[in-house]
């Protein structure tokens, strides 16, 4: 009981890639974490450099479905290891499930399922994720709305953001 207080109180001290890093989550230079949670198997994952995990993004390194079977076979049990590669996102709410690898260059969209391998320089989202586009063509959409603000202050972004007429943004297409 003990060890899970301190844990606990370990958790919320450290800085997030320091804890990560605690748990036995391999994690390269550069990156940018915004988790603390990393499943149960933390061990089993492992981040290249100039990775960004954005919030409450879930590593899955399990299939606790094979509880089903645990009256028969009672250490029934599968594991699989979670690989990100370099310079890649992974967006708000991502699930990645066990034994995917994401390839370097590559971008998750927020609230996507990961239940396959993803190669190198795509852009996947949905449940389960899909491919999108190539990070190239990703690039080339989002030139044509570059907002170029990130060295400046909060007061100075909402001034600028305020006064952006409506075509200025990110605008979806109607579902069809």
């Amino acid at each position: 009981m003990l060890k899970k207080i301190l844990n606990l109180i370990n958790k919320y001290r450290q800085p997030p890639i320091s804890y990560a890093r605690s748990l036995g989550v391999s994690i390269g230079e550069n990156c940018k974490i915004a988790i603390k949670n990393w499943g149960s198997e933390p061990y089993l994952i492992t981040l290249g450099n100039h990775v960004h995990i954005t919030t409450n993004v879930q590593f899955i390194n399990h299939d606790g479905g094979v509880w089903v079977f645990r009256d028969e076979i009672p250490d029934f049990d599968v594991f699989g290891k979670i690989v990100i590669g370099d310079n890649s996102y992974i967006g708000n709410n991502a699930v990645i499930m066990p034994g995917v690898s994401i390839g370097k260059n590559c971008v998750i969209g927020a609230n996507s399922v990961v239940t396959k391998s993803i190669p190198d320089n795509m852009v996947v989202a949905g449940v389960p994720a899909k491919y999108i586009c190539t990070t190239e063509e990703y690039k080339v959409k989002m030139m044509k709305i570059i907002i170029p603000l990130k060295k400046k202050s909060g007061q100075q972004k909402k001034k600028f953001l305020i006064k952006m007429p409506s075509n200025a943004f990110i605008i979806k297409d109607a579902l069809k």
